[in-house]
């Protein structure tokens, strides 16, 4: 069973741990009103990583720690600013499952050994506010750092943390830094204990994704296309913990994250080879697939819920409710055992190892080194006319099945339009943005339209369900008239959205 938490600090160096006269009193800075000692810890933590520190090269953290209050295994996964995601999990000599799975997408599956021990000595004090409460924690930490790799060095100095509390405003950080600044207490060089325990035990830094031995010339199409993919497939590594927890909305980003990096990749094969790219698109589509069950699911159970809260009560005829719930938690826990399940193949494994070579080895093609406006414009371009055919065949369509599926198709060659557009924003600037925002009008008329599809075929079955257990269908039936209007509505919208997106002015600005 694990916990989390978010924690949000900020390190300092400290010139001593016997002797803390240095430290300013920070009573009466922003809404503290006295300070409070706590009392003195013996922290006694050993850091797990792999060989190649792939943990510490993700800003991430994995240690068993004794000593203090929160005794036990502890998952720290890096968030934005100053912030980070503490998983717990209780003390135990083996490090647990849980935790391991949570790593799975920054270790990529490589064993976990210990890297060093760090003792500290810690010495905590409460800034408290005029109600008593804790506003955040001081501590003032003597460190004593060993490596367990072989190593003979022994590493220590003195530090200094300060910790908000759960419900601080993060304000009184900076409040906090501003005082400690003019008392001459500067920030820590290190973003962590372990970054610099793993320096001066010798055990060595990290490989970061900018050490790659290729050059990519700075300011070319390949430095463009590689800064997105990086953000992407550094969003998947971050999402797949998110999504074995089942946070909300994680299912859904990671399959979005998919799309992106499988259409990028099919937009660029002028700039990465297609002989690397290919087989990685292929996984890629059957992550997307495996997540999509629950994702489909979840907004299909989100829009008949709404359709049926929103009938008057007094054409909800029978347990409708009560179905619609039952239904949905038999598809749930299909499809959220498929997510699981997915996460824990050796195809998944297989690849995040590739996304990590994409990143670090990528295939240059001789296009990559070239100036990105014309290179990225073709790319976007391309796109664009699968985009105006699927369009155009679609609504020279009866409405029926067939249209329904061209409908369906065009919305999928407007996603990849879109999402060719993102790299080629930073180059570009806002006729590839403007593009972009039009298309996505365009996807938004379609994906409504295809949810209806999906909706009607769901009120189709549920409907018959119903009728075979001796139940009233009208319910269902006039939920299933409801979705047909929406259809036609966005059959009629498409037009307008379409001639809004298909002005030549818009590609002529990209440069065409």
């Amino acid at each position: 069973m694990t916990s989390s938490q978010r924690e949000t600090e900020r390190k300092y160096e400290a010139p001593s741990a016997d002797d803390t006269s240095w430290l300013p009193d920070l009573a009466g800075v922003a809404a503290i009103e006295s300070v409070v000692e706590q009392g003195i810890d013996e922290l006694d933590a050993v850091y797990f990583d792999t060989q190649d520190l792939r943990l510490a090269g993700a800003s991430a953290t994995l240690r068993r720690r004794t000593g203090g209050v929160d005794a036990g295994w502890h998952l720290k996964l890096p968030l934005s600013g100053d912030s980070r995601e503490e998983v717990r999990a209780p003390l135990s000599d083996t490090l647990p499952d849980t935790l391991s799975d949570l790593a799975l997408s920054r270790t990529r599956g490589a064993e976990l050994t210990p890297v060093v021990r760090i003792r500290s000595t810690r010495d905590t004090r409460g800034l408290v506010d005029g109600d008593g409460t804790v506003l955040a924690e001081l501590t003032v930490d003597r460190v004593r750092a060993e490596s367990l790799r072989g190593l003979t060095t022994l590493a220590v100095w003195t530090e200094m943390e300060v910790e908000l509390a759960q419900d601080t405003d993060p304000s009184l950080l900076d409040a906090v830094d501003k005082t400690l600044h003019k008392k001459g207490i500067d920030r820590a060089g290190s973003p962590s204990k372990l970054a610099r325990a793993l320096e001066e035990t010798g055990v060595g830094a990290p490989r970061l994704p900018d050490d790659r031995v290729e050059t990519v010339v700075p300011g070319s199409a390949g430095d463009e296309v590689l800064r997105y993919l990086d953000e992407q497939v550094n969003a998947l590594v971050s999402l797949d913990p998110a999504v074995r927890r089942d946070l909300p909305d994680s299912v859904h980003k990671m399959r979005v994250t998919c799309r992106r990096l499988r259409s990028t990749l099919r937009s660029y094969r002028s700039v990465l080879d297609r002989e690397v790219t290919d087989p990685i698109r292929d996984d890629l589509k059957w992550l997307g697939g495996e997540l999509g069950a629950e994702r489909d699911q979840e907004v299909l159970m989100e829009r008949l819920a709404s359709r049926i809260g929103a009938a008057p009560r007094e054409l909800v005829l029978g347990p409708v409710a009560a179905h619609l719930q039952a239904w949905n938690v038999a598809n749930t826990s299909a499809a959220r055992q498929r997510t699981l399940d997915a996460l824990r193949t050796s195809r998944y494994l297989a690849l995040l190892n590739a996304l990590a070579a994409l990143t670090e080895h990528p295939p240059l093609r001789r296009k990559a080194a070239r100036k990105p406006e014309k290179v990225l414009v073709k790319a976007i371009l391309k796109e664009y006319e699968r985009l105006a055919g699927r369009v155009t065949h679609a609504l020279e369509l009866s409405p029926g099945t067939e249209r329904d599926t061209a409908l369906h198709e065009a919305r999928k060659a407007a996603k990849k339009t879109r999402y060719a557009t993102e790299p080629a924003r930073a180059a570009l600037g806002k006729p590839a943005k403007r593009l972009g925002k039009r298309v996505k009008a365009v996807q938004k008329v379609l994906g409504d339209h295809q949810d209806s599809v999906v909706a009607r075929d769901a009120l189709r079955g549920l409907a018959v369900t119903a009728h075979t257990a001796g139940e009233a269908g009208f319910t269902w039936g006039l939920l299933y008239g409801q979705e047909q209007a929406v259809a036609a509505e966005r059959e009629r919208e498409l037009p307008a959205a379409w001639a809004d997106a298909s002005k030549p002015g818009l590609r002529k600005a990209l440069g065409h």
